[in-house]
């Protein structure tokens, strides 16, 4: 992909230009907000469903301030999960893991065992939601995704360092050369209830970048600008 366009300055990038729009609301009525695609949306790019991978939002932001205007085929929200990320915790406000509770064929409504770091075993308990779809910010999230009628998604998590996708496709490919990182198919462990499984159910492509394990200030330097290179010309 090549750039024919210019960036604003580092003078320039201080403030978000660009205005959000509401499309929902969290467990404790903040807003959930997107920047809608300048012209037609074709691919939904979300950050911060754990509310802990604030990476996910810094990077996004970052490479979204460099921009004039927003995509024009590419809509993105910034923090899918604003309680978790005001508590610095991977569930929302009612302690369920966002990521567990789409509705699927496999969702089990029990605690999902998640691990506080990568090192740590899978001892820390969340819940997967009282039933499948239970959370307002999933429930927003899904009616979103109806309403632009988008067909691919672009999921940003951390920290694996990887890009999954059921199959190898052109976006997964895109995601590939943006982050420098390796493709699989799967994460290596269950995810009932993920959003994964439900666009795999819905005919929707979901691509799941996991963003390395590195200081927001070095993926943004890595990785902000060729980001905002795919967003803005991404047909």
């Amino acid at each position: 992909m090549t750039t024919d366009f210019a960036f604003r300055s580092g003078a320039e990038q201080g403030i978000f230009p660009f205005e959000l729009v509401e499309y929902g609301h969290s467990v404790e009525g903040v807003p959930l907000r997107y920047l809608p695609a300048k012209k037609e949306a074709r691919l939904l790019v979300f950050a911060a469903i754990h509310g802990e991978e604030s990476e996910t939002t810094f990077l996004l932001s970052r490479a979204l301030r460099k921009l004039f205007s927003a995509p024009d085929y590419v809509a993105c929200i910034l923090t899918a999960n604003p309680d978790g990320m005001l508590r610095g915790t991977r569930c929302n406000a009612n302690g369920v893991d966002l990521n567990r509770n789409f509705p699927t064929s496999n969702w089990k409504a029990e605690k999902t065992l998640v691990r506080l770091v990568l090192e740590a075993p899978r001892e820390t308990e969340l819940s997967t939601g009282s039933s499948a779809g239970s959370e307002p910010e999933t429930q927003a999230l899904i009616a979103l995704i109806q309403k632009l009628g988008v067909k691919k998604v672009v999921s940003l998590h951390a920290p694996l360092g990887l890009v999954d996708s059921d199959f190898h496709t052109e976006l997964a490919v895109q995601m590939e050369n943006v982050f420098a990182l390796p493709w699989q198919s799967g994460v290596g462990y269950p995810t009932p209830g993920s959003f994964g499984t439900y666009a795999a159910e819905k005919n929707l492509e979901c691509v799941t970048v996991e963003l390395p394990r590195e200081a927001p200030e070095i993926l943004a330097i890595r990785h902000a600008e060729k980001l905002a290179d795919f967003l803005q010309n991404y047909r």
